[in-house]
């Protein structure tokens, strides 16, 4: 199973995300789950650093099934606002795959 878990800070606001384990949906290659939860998350990394200039903190598993991302302090509160936003929809396309996939992704907030 994919475990996603979001990390908000005391205002709401997403400063973290860890995305690890495999969803055994069908065989590797083959896994829309898996695919699906990657194309999203390392889509969202990539458009915060090309559309903010903003540069998270990655961690990445070397045989893949782990990816932690962890946001810088942003002191422009219009890049900040655009970095949520951006997490945000990956949060919506996350929660999508669960809703169709359950059994093999959760989300979580905390």
């Amino acid at each position: 199973m994919i475990n996603v878990e979001i990390e908000r800070t005391k205002e709401g606001k997403i400063r973290a995300f860890t995305i690890k384990g495999h969803a055994n949906f069908a065989e590797h290659g083959q896994d829309i789950v898996c695919a699906g939860a990657s194309a999203v998350s390392f889509g969202i990394v990539n458009s915060i650093i090309a559309l903010t200039n903003v540069q998270p903190h990655i961690t990445q598993g070397e045989n893949g099934g782990y990816l932690r991302c962890v946001l810088p302090r942003i002191d422009d509160e219009a890049t900040a606002e655009k970095v949520q936003l951006l997490l945000e929809a990956m949060l919506v396309s996350l929660q999508t795959i669960e809703r169709d996939y359950g059994e093999y992704i959760r989300v979580i907030q905390r």
